[in-house]
């Protein structure tokens, strides 16, 4: 198969923050494009989503909480959901 050249233009900001994102699937800009465009033509389509699972602040914040909880020895421990259940019910 023979290769050829092609020249797009962006703008900067969004191709150092695409060149970063590539990085980090271990992938350079060529590589990232010729992917894009292989799919979109087994497709016929827009081809896939590629993206990195970042947790908003909020996520990250209560995953921290859960961590400190499950670690500290003063929280109460229950055996079972129906324990917890009853000693809920109990409260009220």
């Amino acid at each position: 198969m023979s290769s050829t050249n092609m020249n797009i233009r962006m703008d900067s900001e969004i191709k150092s923050q695409a060149e970063l994102l590539f990085a980090q699937f271990g992938i350079n800009m060529t590589t990232a494009i010729n992917m894009f465009l292989r799919q979109a033509v087994r497709q016929q389509a827009i081809p896939f989503e590629l993206k990195l699972e970042t947790p908003n602040a909020e996520t990250v914040a209560a995953l921290l909480e859960a961590e400190k909880i499950s670690r500290d020895p003063n929280t109460k421990r229950y055996a079972s959901f129906s324990e917890l259940l009853s000693e809920v019910q109990n409260e009220v």
